[in-house]
């Protein structure tokens, strides 16, 4: 079980400022949901734990190690242990399912990355779309695919960047459960972003509420709902 930490993090896109000396740490083994309006700095945080994005300054860590101070990344996102779904969920067009499925696995020269495919694919019960390219694939389906391609990788920290966005409520619930499984029977970090409380509220273990890329409020579902904080109550009212 990893956990992850963020300290003194300086981050901008240009002149935008989108974190100003944040800190925060998500604990191991549980799933954490990053809360908060768009533009909070909910998906920066997890680019910039994946390793896609460095700061100006500040330290982010994996289980106690660092991996990126300031802007040099000690290890590259391949070496992080660290799966990312994306909200566009970024499959390969031209690849197929399986082929998507593989990608991680065959450049991290995985022996016998077939067999964990398929593997992976019976269990998301998406056997039959293997052959298929994303094209091809309902909105739902390619979230399934997505899904598998990051847990085929094992990986210690799992990143979602609102998952559910745009499914249906049944695929909600299963995608829901699948992600909620491999925490419990993989020992994952989960690191959920989410703009809905009521959502946060129903899955997290443990919440961090982010206002202009600070943390605003951090706590269990429970205790933010008896928190006096100003800013999350006027976000849950709105």
């Amino acid at each position: 079980m990893s956990k992850v930490e963020l300290t003194d993090i300086t981050k901008y896109y240009g002149t935008r400022k989108v974190l100003g000396g944040m800190s925060l740490q998500v604990p191991p083994g549980k799933l954490t949901c990053l809360l908060g309006a768009s533009g909070s700095g909910k998906t920066t945080v997890l680019k910039l734990i994946a390793g896609l994005e460095v700061p100006q300054s500040g330290e982010v860590s994996i289980g106690g190690e660092p991996v990126t101070v300031g802007k040099k990344l000690l290890r590259p996102p391949y070496q992080r242990g660290v799966g990312y779904i994306f909200q566009d969920l970024a499959l390969w067009p031209h690849m197929t399912a399986r082929e998507n499925i593989a990608f991680g696995l065959k450049v991290g020269k995985a022996p016998g990355y077939g067999q964990s495919v398929t593997a992976m694919a019976e269990k998301l019960q998406i056997g039959e779309l293997l052959g298929k390219y994303p094209g091809e694939l309902s909105g739902g389906q390619q979230q399934l695919v997505a899904i598998a391609r990051s847990l085929v990788l094992q990986p210690r920290v799992l990143l979602l960047d609102e998952p559910l966005a745009n499914l249906d409520v049944k695929l909600k619930k299963r995608v829901l459960h699948l992600v909620l499984e491999a925490k419990e029977s993989g020992g994952i970090t989960l690191i959920y972003v989410s703009h809905d409380h009521r959502e946060a509220f129903a899955i997290a273990d443990w919440i961090i509420v982010l206002q202009e890329g600070q943390v605003a409020a951090a706590g269990t579902a429970e205790g933010l709902q008896k928190t006096d904080n100003a800013y999350l109550k006027n976000f849950i009212e709105l």
